[in-house]
């Protein structure tokens, strides 16, 4: 999709300045990231906390470890959060 431009020269492209995709990018960035975030974390997490079982990791390893899943899981749900409020204006 091609959105004319407004000082004369040809068309936009998709992810040119100014068009919708351009600004749709970096949330959809920012959230792919903290998927990916989200996912490392949950990893260190279970391996954290299944070596406090077995007796061969501390537990501040699995205390970090769920303190920091904690946090991007709440970054993620304010993230989402505020661009559905965004979206509906």
């Amino acid at each position: 999709m091609s959105v004319p431009q407004a000082h004369g020269g040809g068309e936009l492209g998709d992810l040119e300045p100014g068009t919708r995709q351009r600004a749709q990018l970096r949330a959809r960035v920012i959230d792919i990231a903290l998927v990916a975030l989200c996912v490392v974390l949950a990893l260190w997490t279970v391996w954290s906390v299944v070596g406090l079982v077995r007796g061969t990791a501390g537990w501040a390893y699995s205390v970090v470890a769920c303190v920091l899943l904690a946090a991007a899981l709440v970054a993620r749900t304010a993230g989402v959060r505020r661009r559905n409020l965004r979206s509906d204006r």
